[in-house]
């Protein structure tokens, strides 16, 4: 008899506790209406105590965030101006010592439990949630794939060259930022160049699983890499991998635009295998009176038959470049690469304020 009422009691117990916690977290602020002011002009009222992040997502304020709220890309940075309580471990290693002090926090990893006042970027007003649809996926190389999506709703995105969007990865907990490769006169499609990462959810599944006719979700577009179109000066741009996307998105529009400046553009692969886009990249120096492609293979095969620059990038634009002391960078390409990429511009006195650089694993 007394074995019977023992999973009574514990049942009761547990009601007890439960009903206990939800007092307690209401009597703290959890549950309740409160407000989340955005650059002081964008008041939200909200409920419930859900991450920051995903409160302004379903507010239609879209912050980026690569690894969708799990704290391990650290993309999700906004401002606290008031509330959100202290930093958290998850959130110091991707916090400098500038931006602690300026008390910026990894909006993933700050639950809304009170009135909070916060500043993100302007442009990160403007992004938005994309309903899309896969039109075409081109093989460029072994590893490397062109995919175009047409924009069903909304069917126009009004991007900068050079800016990304994010894919949401159906029936996964993944998001991944892509640099958006098409031209921004196209409004109605945005193209993405997506490489192979081995072991990578997001681009496994767009190299295994994604079709011609399936519909994704993007959001976007997101970044301050894009092109400045408030000076002629030269610009140098330097890629390799999949960061050939922006720099294509930044040619094209600025031969629509039929700019006349002086643009050299150095793009690395190891054998010819890895180059792609080169017949496109020849038609653009045709039609685009002061642009210069420069590929160039740091470790060709004897097969190649390769006659133009060999070395790395970072060799090969340091014997090719004069004084850049008044010329602009635009790089697009792995950490380690930019890092030494922005080194050899330094040596040939480019300006610190004149490097724009788009970092990520290609």
């Amino acid at each position: 008899m007394d074995l019977v009422f023992v999973p009574i009691i514990l049942l009761g117990v547990l009601i007890v506790i439960a009903g206990l916690l939800i007092l307690a977290d209401r009597l703290l602020g959890g549950g309740g209406e409160r407000t989340v002011t955005v650059n002081e002009k964008k008041e939200l009222v909200v409920r419930g105590d859900d991450t920051l992040l995903n409160t302004l997502s379903d507010n239609k304020i879209f912050i980026p965030s690569a690894c969708g709220g799990k704290a391990t890309c650290g993309f999700c940075k906004v401002r606290l101006l008031e509330g959100g309580g202290d930093i958290k471990p998850t959130e110091e290693p991707f916090l400098s010592k500038e931006e602690r002090a300026r008390n910026v926090r990894l909006s993933c990893q700050i639950k809304v439990r009170e009135n909070m006042r916060i500043e993100i970027p302007e442009g990160l007003l403007e992004a938005s949630e994309y309903r899309a649809k896969v039109t075409a996926i081109e093989e460029l190389t072994y590893d490397t794939r062109l995919v175009r999506f047409q924009l069903i709703e909304p069917t126009e995105m009004d991007f900068k060259p050079g800016q990304y969007a994010q894919v949401k990865v159906p029936g996964l907990d993944v998001i991944r930022a892509y640099s958006i490769a098409s031209n921004p006169a196209n409004k109605n499609e945005v193209e993405f160049i997506v490489r192979l990462v081995p072991k990578g959810l997001a681009t496994t599944f767009v190299h295994k699983a994604l079709l011609v006719g399936d519909e994704i979700i993007l959001t976007g577009p997101y970044g301050d890499f894009y092109v400045r179109e408030e000076t002629e000066r030269e610009m140098i741009c330097i890629a390799g991998g999949s960061g050939k996307a922006p720099i294509r998105s930044i040619l094209y529009y600025l031969r629509d635009k039929k700019s006349k400046r002086k643009i050299t553009y150095f793009f690395g692969a190891k054998t010819t295998r890895d180059l792609y886009y080169t017949d496109e990249m020849r038609q653009l120096e045709k039609e685009f009176e002061n642009f210069t492609y420069v590929p160039a293979l740091s470790e060709p095969d004897e097969d190649d038959a390769w006659d133009g620059e060999t070395g790395l990038i970072t060799e090969v634009v340091d014997r090719l470049t004069g004084d850049l002391s008044n010329a602009e960078g635009y790089l697009c390409g792995s950490p380690g690469m930019i890092n030494a990429c922005i080194d050899v511009l330094k040596a040939h006195d480019m300006p610190d304020e004149n490097v724009f650089f788009d970092k990520f694993d290609l």
